[in-house]
């Protein structure tokens, strides 16, 4: 069943966006269609409630609404990761009961976002919540979103509880992804996984396990072929479908050129093939005509879309 987790976790476990028909209503129809999607692509896994998903800015209701619908939706196939970062260890907590009854196979956890923490209050912050869940954890190394590292020290601390099961990296920095495979050398069973698509590859090749690539969401073929050309040393191959993933973040992503314009973009790329609405959470807007005809365009250019 897609609830047991193997270790390590390895290959293309998507960060699925959320699918909504309006303020802080769920698209039920969209969301099937975007699970059948990015299943028919041959991914690992699916990771639902990160950033790509817009988890800080849905209510509890949509959240738990969104995890039980998911779970229902893929049925066993692949293992369903449910993020529970908040900024309140109860929220967190009342995710992480919701994700399990729901049949979810693992939580992601990144650091509370707001206040500022140093390295051992974090890592007793971790030790004390995760004591409290009801599933395993995969760490989400977030520094951009929550102003915190996750220490490499903190991880080899974290990862001796039987509930830590990997990282997920979105730090950017290859120098600590680089420090984490070393120091997991001699624990093949824990997962490396990096959330910046445009690192999968070179993560792969350099001992990681796999990755959350938002672009999976359009694309699933795409970033399945890279991660497995990589596992398999085609270098060839790897490289080629590597500068694909490149041309989409240099194109897509990059439409408006503010902080959003990633999950802006990547979400108008997904309802331009028919899968679900790009309607965003509050404040982020999606975008209006002009860069809906641009979007369309650039995903014509690099053959994500028919002309």
């Amino acid at each position: 069943m897609g609830n047991v987790l193997p270790k390590p976790l390895r290959g293309i476990v998507p960060p699925m966006i959320t699918p909504l028909a309006g303020p802080d209503t769920l698209d039920l129809a969209g969301l099937e269609r975007l699970v059948e999607h990015i299943l028919s692509g041959g991914v690992d896994g699916l990771f639902i409630l990160g950033t790509t998903g817009e988890a800080p800015a849905l209510s509890y209701r949509l959240r738990r609404e969104l995890v039980a619908h998911t779970c229902r939706l893929v049925n066993g196939r692949v293992p369903v990761l449910v993020g529970i970062t908040d900024c309140s260890q109860s929220g967190s907590v009342e995710v992480a009961c919701a994700a399990a009854n729901a049949g979810a196979g693992a939580l992601v956890l990144a650091p509370p976002y707001y206040f500022g923490a140093s390295q051992a209050e974090l890592t007793g912050y971790f030790e004390r919540l995760i004591a409290q869940l009801p599933l395993p954890v995969f760490l989400y190394n977030q520094p951009g979103n929550t102003r915190h590292v996750i220490g490499t020290e903190m991880v080899r601390r974290l990862a001796d509880l039987p509930a830590v099961l990997g990282v997920k990296d979105s730090s950017l920095d290859m120098i600590y992804f680089h420090k984490l495979v070393r120091l997991f050398n001699d624990r093949p069973e824990f997962t490396l996984l990096v959330g910046p698509e445009e690192l999968m590859v070179e993560a792969v090749l350099l001992g990681g396990n796999g990755g959350m690539c938002g672009g999976a969401n359009i694309y699933p073929n795409l970033y399945v072929d890279a991660y497995r050309a990589a596992a398999a040393g085609d270098l060839e191959l790897a490289n080629r479908l590597h500068r694909r993933i490149i041309d989409i973040s240099a194109t897509v992503y990059r439409v408006a050129q503010d902080e959003s314009g990633y999950l802006r973009g990547l979400k108008c790329a997904v309802s331009l093939k028919g899968i679900c609405g790009d309607f965003m959470a509050e404040p982020i807007q999606s975008f209006g005509e002009a860069d809906r005809a641009e979007v369309r365009r650039l995903m014509i250019a690099v053959d994500l879309l028919e002309a």
